[in-house]
């Protein structure tokens, strides 16, 4: 059977791929970035290979050497690392924002998208093992949205897809109709902390992909964490993108939310 390359990101979304992967007997070649990913994805794949941020070089050697073709990227990079010395004085990354616009989260993906398949690769979309994690639409927990809620959802969203159209955030949080917070560079469990402290109680939090969303890579992901931030911050409901969110240990995350009485709705 071909080999899919892995390249893996932090946080799990890597490793559900993984383990998906390895359900369905595919053989997966993985390159982890140090400092980033979970040395567990080793139980899943073929092979573990390491390099630092931005050795671009390396991966395309190791994942060549392998016979790979086909890739996948799952999971981030930490945002704060766009600032540290290691991103700034990496040859190949500089050489890399050298031919980008600016340094958006989904113009530097598209980049190194670019660059793999410059280099004879083709990007599989991030979701290909992992598509029942993406919920259809409708509320996902036996906990329902009131009226003011709904109200909270509509507006929110039409703003989030606002937000997402400029590549500034993919989340925001609502209260009666206003805004509250919105998402940047902090990622969404920050953005939900933040909202909670303003909105101080029963704040929405909506969550959307960008307009002709790329699936390739740096898709709209929630999981356990977000829905114990959403608990800590006394948020009343979630909404997310239907088809277009990763909801990761789905089944556990509806769970926990029916516990903590919080809304999971998909739209």
């Amino acid at each position: 059977m071909e080999k899919i390359g892995l390249i893996a990101g932090n946080r799990r979304f890597p490793l559900i791929v993984a383990q998906a992967a390895a359900r369905q007997s595919v053989p997966m070649v993985a390159v982890g970035i140090r400092g980033e990913t979970d040395p567990a994805i080793k139980k899943y794949v073929e092979k573990l290979y390491w390099v630092r941020l931005g050795d671009f070089q390396k991966v395309y050697q190791v994942l060549k050497a392998d016979g790979v073709e086909k890739v996948i990227m799952a999971g981030q990079v930490s945002p704060w690392r766009l600032f540290s010395p290691q991103f700034q004085q990496s040859p190949q990354i500089r050489k890399l924002l050298a031919g980008i616009k600016d340094w958006r989260a989904n113009t530097i993906f598209a980049a190194l998208a670019a660059q793999l398949e410059s280099q004879g690769f083709e990007l599989l979309d991030s979701t290909t093992f992992v598509k029942d994690s993406l919920p259809a639409k409708g509320v996902l927990t036996r906990t329902q949205p009131d009226p003011a809620m709904w109200e909270d959802i509509r507006f929110g969203t039409d703003i989030a897809r606002k937000v997402a159209g400029l590549d500034i955030g993919l989340s925001v949080g609502i209260r009666q109709k206003a805004v509250v917070a919105v998402e940047a560079l902090e990622g969404t469990d920050n953005l939900i902390r933040r909202a909670g402290s303003l909105a101080r109680k029963g704040v929405v939090i909506v969550k959307v992909g960008r307009p002709g969303q790329d699936m390739r890579f740096d898709i709209p992901v929630i999981g356990i964490a977000t829905i114990r931030q959403l608990k800590a911050s006394r948020a009343s409901c979630m909404a997310i993108e239907a088809q277009r969110t990763l909801v990761i240990d789905l089944e556990a995350c509806v769970s926990l939310a029916d516990r903590c009485r919080i809304a999971l709705v998909a739209v």
